[in-house]
């Protein structure tokens, strides 16, 4: 693919990475994600333009706020950065196409996930939500184009009980260990990935879950008691699905 093309793709992912950045900060605190515009969180102080270009404001400005000096969280930069990268290799991955807009679509809604989950061990409604409308609308664009058929409907809906229904069995049996925004994620992913990928999400899920508890763990970052959100497990494994998923699956059943 044209290289112009893609770093085309990085700077518009980097730009999307800036707001996500908005949105994990506002939302979990009830903010307007659009109002009032950016600002520095110590005083307040609206940015100007010119530091609000992603990555590169952060390294002019060495960090601090123009205004009142203080720190600025690596976390923003970080974003940017990632986001910019997922959105190159999504591209790359399956060109420009409809199935990559879905899945940058669905990216842009997991990276404030794995934010507001890690930071704040909640995940808003709203975003599940865009998760399945995405997963829904694309779906049904797929039947409208041929891609898919009317029965490929179900094994979706399946997969969002099945997602969806075992997270929650898991909660009842546990009395609460996975929370209510885990069982609806996973219920909205299990619509956009179907049953086979669905199952490997899962799978995935608590296979990444366990070794970076266990890491935490060790390294005495975590004790015990601490309780860890699984979101971000969540949305570490379902990238590997919409990137790997096919190849694992095949791999698996051969």
């Amino acid at each position: 693919m044209d290289l112009f093309i893609l770093f085309y793709i990085f700077i518009i992912g980097t730009l999307i990475g800036s707001f996500l950045n908005v949105v994990s900060y506002r939302i979990p605190r009830e903010e307007s994600i659009s109002f009032p515009p950016s600002h520095c969180p110590n005083c307040n102080n609206r940015l100007k333009f010119y530091d609000l270009i992603p990555i590169f404001s952060y390294i002019a400005l060495r960090g601090k706020c123009r205004n009142c000096k203080n720190g600025i969280s690596i976390k923003y930069p970080i974003v940017e950065m990632i986001t910019g990268l997922l959105f190159v290799f999504t591209v790359y991955r399956f060109g420009l196409n409809f199935e990559a807009l879905q899945y940058l679509i669905i990216i842009g809604i997991l990276i404030p996930v794995f934010l507001i989950d890690l930071e704040h061990s909640i995940i808003p409604d709203g975003l599940n939500i865009g998760i399945l409308v995405v997963s829904v609308i694309s779906v049904l664009i797929q039947i409208y184009t041929g891609d898919k058929v009317w029965s490929d409907l179900l094994n979706h809906s399946l997969g969002l009980l099945l997602g969806g229904g075992f997270f929650l069995l898991i909660a009842m049996v546990t009395n609460g260990a996975m929370g209510g925004g885990d069982i609806k994620i996973m219920g909205a992913l299990g619509f956009l990935f179907g049953v086979k990928n669905t199952l490997l999400l899962m799978f995935l899920s608590f296979v990444i879950g366990g070794v970076l508890s266990l890491i935490l763990l060790g390294l005495k970052i975590k004790k015990r008691k601490d309780y860890i959100p699984f979101g971000p497990f969540i949305c570490i494994a379902a990238l590997i699905t919409i990137f790997w998923g096919q190849q694992i699956l095949q791999w698996y059943l051969a």
